[in-house]
């Protein structure tokens, strides 16, 4: 048995909320319900946090070793993104237990601190490549349009997958989405997208616009949200996994961030302004936009071909 699999077993102290309560509140929080996304990213994250942790034990037992450890046995492994990401959403969760509802809470230790994220110079991919993953007879309708739409609109993947029908604003080719952060922001898509959608919507009037394959069956049914069904077929929300999986299979490993990091950069390339690249992709500082708009492989060839005898161009 582990350190923490003793100190799971004890009762200790009492009082204050226990783990499961205290991550509950945290959830029902306005900040955090009232994101779509953000309330089922940090679920998944701190359902999985309590499984290791105790759910029944009080969160004033909890010593910081035992989040330490906790993290390490769940994403020690993980890529650094996916540690970052899961670190910092346990993080926010005692951070508001302590500092929002003043409860005997432990904290981040040091000794789980960020990871460097390395960048990727390689992982914008050129729109040729998009178009013709676009337009392969053997991709399905729903995944063209979602491809076609995360990078006509260099939107994240989570708030597109989170758009329902009634969102949508087709003949402005826009629609309202909530971003990271629980701000609303308008995304723009163009001809493609607008070509594709109406099939795609094939006369639903409201409900998630991806939907999954199949109905779910009666026990997923009853645990899943109302708001991720659709009222007129009985089909759930298309998931990020679930999306993530095809993109990798039709696109021979491409991701889903790519897709907006190709969108971004393209324009990069174009010249857009850095002002109309943060306005569209939602960023909050240009800081941000300057690690997405990195000029690309093509804007580097094509620089690199100044620098030719001009009798050798062409």
């Amino acid at each position: 048995m582990t350190k923490l699999d003793t100190r799971r077993a004890g009762t200790g102290k009492t009082g204050g909320p226990t783990v499961r309560a205290a991550i509950d509140a945290f959830l029902d929080s306005p900040t955090i319900k009232g994101n779509p996304n953000t309330l089922r990213a940090y679920t998944g994250v701190l359902d999985r946090a309590a499984e290791v942790l105790g759910p029944d034990r009080a969160l004033a037992d909890v010593v910081d070793d035992e989040i330490a450890e906790a993290l390490t046995a769940l994403w020690g492994e993980a890529k650094p993104s996916t540690w970052n990401r899961n670190r910092a959403a346990v993080g926010s969760w005692l951070t508001w237990c302590a500092s929002k509802q003043h409860w005997a809470a432990p904290t981040m230790p040091a000794a789980v601190e960020r990871r460097r994220e390395n960048n990727d110079d390689t992982k914008a991919v050129s729109r040729s490549r998009i178009d013709r993953l676009c337009r392969r007879r053997d991709v399905p309708l729903r995944e063209k349009t979602l491809w076609r739409m995360l990078y006509e609109s260099a939107s994240r993947a989570s708030a597109v997958l989170a758009l329902n029908i009634e969102d949508l604003d087709l003949p402005n080719k826009q629609a309202r989405v909530t971003v990271k952060g629980g701000d609303t922001m308008w995304i723009t898509w163009g001809t493609d997208t607008a070509h594709l959608l109406p099939r795609l919507i094939a006369g639903r009037e409201r409900g998630p616009l991806f939907l999954s394959e199949y109905r779910p069956g009666p026990h997923r049914r009853a645990t899943t949200d109302p708001r991720d069904l659709c009222p007129e077929t009985g089909r759930a929300r298309l998931g990020y996994d679930r999306a993530r999986i095809l993109l990798g299979h039709y696109g021979d490993g491409l991701r889903l961030h790519q897709l907006r990091h190709s969108s971004a950069t393209h324009l990069g390339d174009a010249n857009t302004s850095a002002n109309v690249i943060m306005a569209k992709t939602g960023h909050k500082s240009l800081r941000s936009v300057q690690r997405y708009v990195k000029p690309g492989l093509a804007a580097v060839h094509q620089a690199t071909e100044t620098l030719s005898s001009p009798r050798r161009r062409g």
